[in-house]
């Protein structure tokens, strides 16, 4: 899927950007993590209107979400913090399984100190 969406230089295809912030969106789990979810890239719009042909519109709900940030080197320390997230008991049993996704924005290209946002939804 990453490797698609760089080839594809799909940031440039996206209408209504707001910024070049790229969004990878895990939603619609069956019934956790341990199971089927579906996962989207893009960038956040402005409008959901005149998606172009192959791509889907998503709209991330407002939720209470627990922070978490990947520095070093990409993407293997984003692969460490979902290990992370994953293998937390306390959190797994707290989480909203709504949306949550990881935030990919100027920082991810700092060659020094790359870094990454991610947000799990958590139940009240």
């Amino acid at each position: 899927m990453w490797g698609k969406f760089w080839k594809e230089d799909v940031q440039k295809q996206i209408t209504h950007k707001v910024s070049d912030e790229i969004y990878a969106v895990f939603t619609d789990y069956e019934p956790n993590f341990t199971g089927y979810y579906t996962t989207v890239v893009g960038l956040s719009v402005s409008s959901l209107d005149n998606i172009p042909q192959g791509y889907v519109g998503l709209t991330i709900e407002t939720a209470i979400y627990q922070k978490f940030i990947s520095k070093g080197k990409m993407p293997e320390t984003v692969f460490k913090t979902w290990l992370e997230i994953w293998g937390n008991e306390t959190l797994n049993s707290k989480r909203a399984y709504q949306a949550d996704f990881t935030v990919h924005g100027k920082k991810y290209q700092d060659g020094y100190k790359p870094e990454v946002k991610t947000f799990i939804s958590v139940k009240d």
